[in-house]
């Protein structure tokens, strides 16, 4: 088995498996570890993120080195930028110079100007205060619409301008010395802060998001308009879309949260001009920080990174540029040029067959599950295991690479890269609008340590993900369906979770369920909200049940089905007279636990956390573990847990 996915010994004070699986597995690995000044946590993911961002860092050395290997225009394109990124002296030469066009057309702008500026900023890709994308039209999924959604908020969450406990103080005035920094002017920085508290107060709570049907607003430009008179929708679309601006004229739009539109016209029509001017340059600059001189960039770090996560020290300037120009999760532009170089050192057609085959085992497994769910008529089963077959699964890398036509970057122009990017993206985007949609295509860079339950109905199971401790080609079945099998397993249970459900196989957001059905749905859904409500990981911070419900039905479903996955491949084996393989003195049922848990595995800085439960969809690592496996039958069984343990639930909830 891999090295990564070994049980370190235990402590002899460490509790046993029944009284607390994640501490058994990982509490002497927990304590082993020291987190570096340059990060916020250390877990399964970080290390394997930090192994890809290595490979990737020597990679892009050599495709600098040597331009021979610059063989496609992607590789062309990201030595061009990475190159930009690592000559700070040409940075520092530069300053704004990129931006100075735009920060001064800000600067003196008037109020029948608004419109103008914020399209060039969403062309730009800078929410301002709106985020403009083209994507699946959740009305008939076949198709593509324009997105407007809400956004452009400094601080991480809405309640970090609304709420009087400490935290959100804290937060705010960390918020506050940013914006200082960045604008040059306390008085600039409280003028753009209230601004965006104005917003904030208008934008929807994260919890309340997560229902697909509150950001279904189907528009076109003219409704738009007689909807929210006031401001200028027009112009605004026309300077987005320059120059093919036919394409917008009567497109299909969604708008993801009318209240905070009709805040943004009421704004527009009597905040200050001096708060706008203001907040325009603030969203500008902290868009672009990480691209620019040394005074902005180390003021996005000691906000981002030191206030909001507790990191000391910044990362090796190679390493960050990974994520900047890739995105968190490969989604930038040139996320797909990363992934191709990464893919092209790494990744098998063996591993990528293999990974296949077990998304197939996963998916039968699911199959199984949703025929014997008793709570669940017929009417709704087929159609559930109808969605369950129509779903897309993307494994590995795409089958073509993105070619990056019309785009030209220069080697000395760092910033001014990130805008001819971000445009060229959006132009990309735009010719998309309105047109059919390839569930086959990649949005993002194989290269990432993800996976995704994405719109359309599929699932994406990155390269960057499919390496050890997740998984390996090499591994015995045991470890591989404990480690990346529940995560194969989640990301189908996501479109099966409580937002996910209300899609149909197409990825239509239509209402596919019995009345009987949807209730007793939610009855179970509700105990998963309350059993999450109940752990508290920092003392008085408790983990959001409501929040969390997707990812926490998910985790839930996705264990329970990798394990009947585990139960078809050992099936296999015995058919061919080979026995079940033990794994360091482990049954195969006890080593896919310890698999599954070893994945979790996770030491954290208190800020981390604490940012984590205000605004992350996911539960702390420690309780994604017990909060599953406590409620997996399975579990108890491979290690002799009784009633009464406390890995062990009085009644377990199960969905799928």
């Amino acid at each position: 088995m891999p090295a990564a996915l070994m049980h370190s010994a235990r402590a002899d004070t460490a509790p046993g498996p029944c009284d607390d699986f994640e501490a058994y597995v990982n509490e002497a690995w927990r304590a082993s570890q020291t987190l570096h000044p340059e990060h916020p946590r250390v877990g399964s993911f970080d290390m394997l993120r930090r192994a890809n961002e290595r490979l990737l860092v020597r990679a892009l050395g050599e495709l600098l080195a040597d331009p021979a290997q610059q063989r496609t225009a992607g590789l062309q394109v990201l030595a061009t930028h990475y190159g930009a990124g690592m000559d700070v002296e040409a940075i520092e030469q530069r300053g704004l110079q990129a931006l100075e066009p735009v920060l001064g057309r800000i600067t003196q702008m008037q109020r029948e100007q608004l419109p103008d500026l914020m399209a060039e900023l969403a062309r730009w890709r800078v929410a301002a205060p709106l985020m403009l994308s083209v994507s699946p039209d959740a009305r008939d999924a076949t198709r593509t619409v324009l997105q407007l959604g809400a956004s452009g908020l400094t601080l991480p969450d809405r309640d970090d301008y609304l709420q009087a406990d400490d935290e959100s103080q804290r937060v705010r005035a960390a918020g506050r010395r940013y914006a200082a920094r960045l604008l040059g002017s306390e008085a600039e920085a409280d003028d753009a802060l209230a601004l965006e508290t104005a917003l904030a107060r208008a934008t929807l709570p994260r919890a309340q998001r997560r229902d697909p049907r509150t950001q279904l607003n189907p528009h076109t430009p003219s409704t738009l308009a007689s909807t929210w008179p006031g401001f200028d929708w027009g112009r605004y679309l026309v300077r987005y879309a320059e120059p093919d601006t036919d394409r917008l004229r009567e497109a299909p739009l969604n708008v993801g949260q009318p209240p905070f539109v009709q805040a943004l016209v009421q704004l527009g029509r009597e905040a200050p001009l001096g708060q706008w001017r203001a907040y325009l340059r603030l969203r500008l600059l902290d868009a672009l920080a990480e691209k620019l001189p040394r005074a902005y960039a180390e003021a996005h770090f000691e906000f981002r990174q030191q206030a909001l996560r507790g990191v000391q020290r910044a990362a090796p300037r190679a390493e960050r540029l990974i994520l900047a120009i890739g995105g968190a999760n490969g989604g930038e532009p040139l996320g797909q040029a990363l992934g191709e170089l990464y893919a092209s050192r790494t990744f098998s057609p063996q591993a990528q067959r293999r990974a296949q085959a077990l998304v197939e085992d996963l998916r039968d497994a699911m199959a199984d599950r949703i025929r014997t769910r008793p709570w669940m008529s017929e009417a709704t089963r087929q159609q559930a295991l109808a969605k369950l077959q129509g779903m897309v699964a993307l494994v590995g890398v795409p089958a073509q690479w993105r070619r990056y036509e019309g785009l030209e970057l220069r080697r000395d122009d760092f910033a001014g890269n990130e805008l001819r990017l971000s445009e060229w993206a959006t132009r990309e985007a735009l010719r998309d609008l309105g047109r059919g949609v390839d569930r086959q295509r990649w949005t993002l860079g194989p290269h990432v340590v993800n996976a995704f339950a994405a719109n359309g109905n599929r699932i994406v199971f990155p390269a960057g993900i499919l390496q050890p401790p997740f998984f390996d080609e090499q591994a015995d079945d045991a470890t591989n369906y404990g480690a990346i099998g529940s995560v194969i397993g989640h990301e189908i249970t996501h479109h099966f979770d409580d937002r996910g459900r209300r899609f149909d196989a197409a990825g239509t957001l239509r209402d596919w369920w019995t009345p009987e059905d949807d209730a007793a749905y939610r009855a179970r859904a509700q105990r998963v909200v309350e059993l999450f409500n109940g752990y508290a990981p920092l003392p008085q911070l408790r983990v959001n049940g409501q929040l969390t419900l997707g990812e926490n039905i998910a985790d839930l479903g996705g264990v329970q089905i990798a394990w009947d996955a585990l139960q078809r491949a050992l099936a296999r084996r015995q058919a061919m007279g080979l026995p079940p393989p033990l794994v360091d003195g482990r049954t195969p049922a006890q080593q896919f636990f310890v698999a599954h848990a070893t994945l979790w595995r996770s030491k954290e800085r208190p800020e981390w956390t604490r940012q984590l439960l205000r605004t992350d969809a996911h539960a702390p690592s420690r309780f994604r573990v017990i909060g599953a496996l406590t409620h997996t039958p399975a579990f108890a069984q491979a290690f002799g847990c009784k009633a009464g343990d406390a890995m062990v639930a009085d009644a377990p909830i199960v969905i799928w």
